[in-house]
């Protein structure tokens, strides 16, 4: 496929191609556009001059459109969801999931948009006021990665295309697709030209000349630790906003009163979801010594009846996106193994006329872990959870916050004022008590430490695209 740039779809200007790969054959579905620095001008210079009729724009307006957007989406749910899965590989019920809740999220940006307001203090000077107002930032280059690209990108672009940013794309290689798709739909849908482009290709050539030309006013990036930092360096250079949703190395914690009827099928659900392959979930477990044995006991019958195929097979999970992402699953594997785990199920690849073509790995439980091994300090983006016993609350919580991340953390007691203490003590972005779910959208999503800069969702989502001006009237 080409890029879509200015409402159409445009050739490279390298006239260079290369292949999109079908995760569990191997097999080339479609191709994409290898760009180049004469590609992020093209696209960059039609989203700025979108911009100044865009920020007009009415914002009920704009809200309209992106209600309509929604629309569209759940309409052509099927085929976008069929791209997702020829390209990632994922379960479609999983792809048709993410077409839902990103629907949802234009919907709920779009209102949110609506209620954002300015003020006035009250000074109480004779003949003067002074406006707060808020203003969008400008043109916005979002970069996301392969594993939610849809959901990923319209965090990002909800929230920009309301405050009234205009937008250049920039997909993973591995999953370009279904973001094509969807600027077209949402070109279908009315949006002016040049208001939503997808430039696609390789990060090495056309990052630096997205991040760095004077067009971009905001960068926002999800995806691995060193990338982020790498963007965050450059963009400070050039004094650009920034957002940054980078990696997760997320606990759960059990303590020896938790339900465990409740907290194994939501630790298996999180752990295991999307093979693995997304920031926020359960990478390592903490689990009292008191029930140590029991809970392995129950954690890997749970995790046995988890099946991996194709999307179409009905399996829950489905394989790794890359040989790249795949080879990080069975490298922390082996480095726990060497270090004295204890491998309870999985752990080796998949193999047989379903699996041989494709990254399959199966849902890995490691027990008897500690800090020394990879599992238990390094994002593992695949399906496999290291478990280690602790004595007290105290040494989970040290436990838990020794690591570089800080994006996610799970806490199962039976004892609330426990439960909230533990949630208080984590440094995380976000914290779940007594259950995992997906993040809401009107909750601001982001982490501390290594896991990134700023906040997603909600209204904060929507703030993080405006510029703050202060206008002194005098009347």
């Amino acid at each position: 496929m080409k890029n879509f740039i200015e409402g159409a779809w445009a050739d490279p200007h390298s006239g260079r191609f290369d292949a999109v790969i079908n995760p569990c054959t191997g097999e080339v579905i479609d191709t994409f556009a290898c760009s180049d620095s004469e590609d992020v001008e093209q696209a960059l210079t039609s989203a700025a001059r979108a911009y100044r009729s865009w920020r007009r724009l009415p914002v009920a307006d704009r809200a309209r459109l992106q209600h309509k957007a929604a629309a569209r989406m759940r309409e052509q749910a099927a085929e976008l969801a069929g791209l997702l899965a020829r390209e990632l590989g994922r379960p479609m019920a999983g792809c048709l999931t993410e077409l839902s809740r990103s629907a949802d999220l234009l919907d709920f940006y779009a209102e949110e948009g609506l209620r954002l307001k300015g003020e006035i203090p009250l000074h109480n000077l004779d003949g003067e006021k002074a406006l707060i107002v808020r203003e969008p930032v400008g043109v916005v280059v979002a970069i996301t990665p392969f594993n939610y690209p849809i959901t990923l990108l319209t965090m990002k672009l909800g929230a920009a295309l309301i405050a009234g940013c205009t937008v250049v794309s920039k997909p993973s290689e591995d999953t370009p697709l279904s973001t094509l798709k969807l600027a077209e739909l949402f070109a279908d849908a009315g949006y002016p030209a040049g208001v939503f482009n997808v430039i696609t290709g390789y990060g090495a050539a056309i990052g630096n000349a997205l991040i760095e030309h004077p067009v971009t006013a905001k960068i926002a990036f999800t995806g691995g630790t060193g990338t982020g930092q790498r963007i965050g360096a450059l963009a400070a250079a050039h004094n650009k906003h920034l957002t940054l949703e980078l990696g997760g190395q997320s606990p759960a914690i059990v303590c020896a009163d938790a339900d465990i009827s409740v907290a194994i099928p939501a630790i298996v659900r999180h752990a295991f979801a999307n093979s693995g392959q997304f920031c926020y979930r359960v990478n390592r477990l903490y689990v009292h010594e008191s029930i140590y044995a029991a809970f392995l006991e129950q954690l890997v019958s749970r995790t046995q009846t988890l099946t991996v195929g194709h999307p179409d097979s009905g399996a829950d999970m489905g394989p790794l996106v890359n040989q790249k992402i795949y080879a990080n699953s069975e490298r922390q594997v082996q480095d726990a193994l060497d270090k004295g785990a204890t491998l309870l199920t999985g752990g080796r690849r998949l193999t047989g006329d379903v699996y041989d073509q494709g990254w399959f790995f199966p849902p890995t439980v490691l027990a008897d872990t500690n800090h020394l091994m990879k599992i238990m300090t390094e994002e593992t983006f695949g399906p496999v959870i290291g478990v280690m016993p602790f004595n007290t609350v105290e040494e989970a919580i040290d436990l838990a916050n020794d690591s570089v991340y800080g994006l996610a953390g799970y806490v199962f007691s039976a004892n609330l004022g426990t439960g909230l203490r533990v949630a208080e003590s984590l440094e995380a972005g976000s914290v779940w008590i007594n259950n995992i779910h997906r993040s809401y959208h009107d909750v601001p999503f982001g982490g501390y430490k290594q896991s990134g800069v700023g906040r997603e969702k909600g209204r904060y989502g929507i703030e993080a695209y405006t510029e703050l001006k202060t206008i002194y009237l005098n009347y």
